[in-house]
């Protein structure tokens, strides 16, 4: 017998989301539009996310796009920044469906930057070959987004939509006959527990494994070390992005300007507007490297960088950034109108970026790889969702496109909770797809895009289900060929160096040392023997029995290493954002060197 509610009908499904950057937000309410009891666990404030700190802006081919611009050509260019690792149909589903999502963020009340004429302006990032980035505030794209998204949560929330939970650190999935069935978290000093029909993980990413990171405080790999430990299929772990230009200061300086330890992000856009990056020596360096110079992929110019300093015998130095070239040949004032958030930090910092060289060096950044995920947000677990940075959905290949990261979190997040609807025990009728699943862009079922529905809610519109892909065609789609791994994320290496007990610090030194920007099989090798000891002590795979919630963090920043650092050791070849010095050909490394590498705690390596 179905649960009903007081009015006497079905009781509405329980969405819980967990994560609250422009995934979590955006999915919370288009599932909440469609009249699903919706419940979002956030481990900190709403605005504590890697979507609030983002710079660069959105990338869509509007209905009126530059002159020029297709969806065709965001395709092509999403696919050769991914170094022919994407997923050719999930990056069509991307660009394809990007403007119904910016349509979606104007309902909610979003307002992007317009030109002069009232049309909306269109910036031009690297690896983009038309201008297509849309901004709102400048360069502070992320927290106007989100601002506006949380303000509509709190206007759910006080109209008893949406149901927030702040300060809510999750420590363990729970599962019920097979399925996803609900949360557990810490919350004001006290375990708790949260049921639900789906769970939605949209948790970001983990920048502070590494000693240098964009990302805030909050990316500790939350989401992913959630998901392996309830037996979800991960994969590209091994693809991590660092951006190229992050501002390097002495710790005081850094402190004045109010980013503790963490660099202050140096956006994208600056060079698309035509900043260069100069050496130690003031000689420009980009163009010996790429054809593309300073707009060439992030992978490219980071990797450029490190060699570059390398070759200098300066390995842990910096470059710097010359934007003055742009208030030269844009006009004075230019950069404060253009850039006013990295204007003001800058000059906060002691640099005066219209008169003064910025240094810069790369920081981890984005993380390609995540829960593996099909083309509607399902993981390999029935009942768990993933969108956004701690997904992988396969659209980001070996190497992000800039600013295809928040329109990833929003096309995906929507499709989600499609999924979320459709998988309802007994599906979804036909009938009940378009007051269910209509997105906030103003009527169209979530999942079409140009209006032509997907082969799967066409066959659920039409009424005929033989075509939609059963629970174990997905899987088959996840997963190709398995070896066991039980329990260890990875194989075991004896470490011949004494580790050291502990401690985020330590592990963010090693993980920059030996899996950063550069990496060998030594490097790699050693880093998996001090890991394999740390882990030794207290093993990352289960759940900290612990009431602080930074031992849950650190247990899973652990489990996340060790799960990078494994997957970069099967990868002998470079690709994309995996770099190695002592990279093999490509025919000698795998059969198939561009295919996907997928684990789980009870498959190892699956090549797909």
């Amino acid at each position: 017998m179905s649960a009903e509610s007081t009015a006497g009908g079905p009781a509405p499904r329980r969405l819980i989301v967990v994560g609250s950057g422009i995934a979590g937000l955006y999915s919370a309410l288009l599932a909440a539009d469609a009249d699903a009891e919706v419940v979002l666990l956030t481990k900190g404030a709403l605005a504590d996310s890697n979507t609030y700190y983002a710079q660069g802006g959105i990338s869509a081919v509007l209905d009126e796009p530059a002159p020029g611009d297709t969806v065709a050509a965001h395709i092509a260019d999403t696919l050769k920044a991914g170094a022919g690792h994407c997923d050719e149909e999930a990056v069509r589903v991307l660009c394809t469906e990007a403007r119904l999502d910016i349509a979606g963020l104007e309902r909610f009340g979003v307002r992007f930057d317009m030109d002069d004429d009232g049309d909306p302006s269109l910036g031009l990032e690297a690896a983009h070959s038309a201008p297509r980035i849309l901004h709102a505030g400048g360069d502070a794209t992320g927290a106007g987004v989100a601002r506006a998204l949380i303000k509509t949560v709190l206007d759910a929330q006080a109209a008893g939509r949406i149901q927030v939970i702040g300060h809510a650190q999750v420590t363990s999935l729970s599962q019920s006959e097979g399925r996803m069935a609900g949360v557990n978290f810490l919350h004001d000093g006290r375990e708790l527990g949260v049921h639900g029909d789906a769970v939605l993980l949209a948790t970001g990413g983990a920048g502070q494994l590494f000693a240098q990171t964009t990302n805030p405080a909050v990316a500790t790999a939350d989401g992913l070390a959630l998901a392996w430990r309830a037996g979800a299929a991960v994969a590209d772990l091994e693809f991590f992005q660092f951006h190229p230009t992050c501002m390097v200061l002495p710790a005081d300086a850094l402190e004045a300007a109010g980013n503790g330890s963490e660099p202050l992000l140096i956006s994208e856009a600056v060079r698309g507007e035509g900043a260069i990056l100069l050496d130690g020596l003031g000689e420009r360096f980009m163009p010996a490297y790429h054809p593309d110079a300073e707009l060439a992929p992030r992978d490219v110019v980071s990797r450029s960088i490190a060699l570059h300093l390398a070759t200098l015998g300066d390995p842990h130095g910096h470059v710097f950034l010359d934007a003055m070239v742009v208030e030269a040949r844009r006009g004075k004032g230019y950069l404060a109108k253009r850039f006013p958030t990295i204007t003001q930090r800058t000059r906060e910092a002691g640099v005066d970026w219209t008169r003064e060289l910025v240094p810069v060096a790369p920081a981890a950044h984005y993380w390609m790889g995540g829960v593996r995920t099909d083309l509607y947000g399902r993981t390999s677990v029935p009942g768990l969702l993933a969108a956004g940075e701690v997904a992988c959905t396969g659209v980001q290949g070996a190497n992000r496109l800039a600013s295809n990261s928040l329109l990833e979190g929003l096309v995906f997040g929507r499709r989600a909770v499609s999924a979320f609807f459709e998988d309802a025990p007994g599906g979804v009728s036909p009938e009940a797809i378009p007051p269910l699943a209509v997105s906030a862009a103003g009527g169209l079922p979530l999942t079409l895009a140009s209006g032509t529905p997907s082969d799967d809610i066409a066959s659920l519109m039409s009424g005929d289900t033989s075509a939609v892909p059963s629970d174990d065609d997905r899987q088959r789609q996840l997963n190709g060929w398995e070896f066991d791994l039980d329990p260890a994320p990875g194989p075991v290496e004896t470490s011949f160096s004494d580790p050291g007990p502990f401690s985020r610090v330590a592990l963010r030194r090693l993980m920059t040392a030996n899996a950063g920007v550069l990496r060998n099989g030594g490097l790699l090798r050693e880093a998996s023997g001090l890991l394999g000891a740390w882990a030794s002590a207290d093993n990352p795979v289960n759940v900290p029995d612990s009431f602080d919630p930074r031992e849950h963090e650190d247990a899973n920043l652990l489990l996340a290493a060790q799960l990078l650092v494994h997957s970069a050791r099967e990868r002998r070849e470079s690709l994309g954002a995996h770099y190695r010095s002592d990279s093999v050909p490509a025919d000698a490394a795998v059969e198939h060197f561009d295919m996907r590498y997928t684990m789980s705690r009870k498959a190892s390596l699956v090549n797909d």
